[in-house]
């Protein structure tokens, strides 16, 4: 980005057990290479059961576009482990 951010967004996800936290870290760890338009993201887990995405925009479009994008994501992958398990 190359003005500063006026927008913070943090999506916080909670799951009871911490390996699909660390199953979600690293399923989300390549999307945040990928550069989404006038924003940026970072992944925090501040605890085992617990994984934030802090999301960075310069505008409201950025901040919905961006938000929209990695809810997408987290949504993929938790029906992901949803249906492996289901199938296990």
């Amino acid at each position: 980005m190359t003005s500063p951010p006026s927008w913070k967004i943090t999506i916080t996800v909670r799951a009871a057990p911490p390996e699909d936290i660390r199953w979600l870290a690293r399923a989300l760890g390549p999307e945040l290479a990928r550069e989404v338009p006038r924003a940026s993201a970072s992944l925090v887990t501040p605890e085992a059961q617990t994984l934030r995405v802090e999301v960075l925009a310069r505008d409201t479009g950025a901040a919905r576009a961006a938000t929209n994008t990695y809810l997408g994501w987290i949504h993929l992958a938790q029906e992901t482990m949803r249906r492996a398990r289901s199938a296990a």
